[in-house]
């Protein structure tokens, strides 16, 4: 992807102050940009398009991890650059932590 036009798409949502970034419009996941508490009302957008999300954090996630932005099933490939990064161990739903607990790596 390309930073400069990242950066331009980033300008356009004025005013919004975004929990995570999604990479790509097919991303089942968002990285957290923030701290983010059980029950915050998550704000954040998509860099390659400009697409705005939202979802209601149900774990505690931290700076620099992944947030479920739907439901996946156990076995269902997880998204992230638009492309499988892992595979769900067990069902994640939207606002989840994203992590070593409920994913295995597709890299080995």
């Amino acid at each position: 992807m390309n930073v400069v036009r990242s950066i331009i798409n980033y300008k356009k949502v004025e005013g919004m102050k975004p929990h995570f970034l999604v990479h790509d419009p097919k991303d089942s996941v968002g990285v957290a940009v923030v701290e983010i508490k059980v029950g915050d009302k998550l704000t954040g957008f998509c860099l390659e398009n400009g697409e705005q999300f939202t979802v209601e954090a149900k774990d505690p996630i931290p700076l620099g991890h992944k947030v479920a932005l739907k439901g996946l099933n156990q076995g269902e490939d997880v998204l992230k650059y638009g492309i499988p990064v892992g595979i769900a161990t067990k069902a994640i739903t939207p606002g989840q932590h994203v992590h070593v607990h409920n994913i295995n790596t597709k890299r080995w």
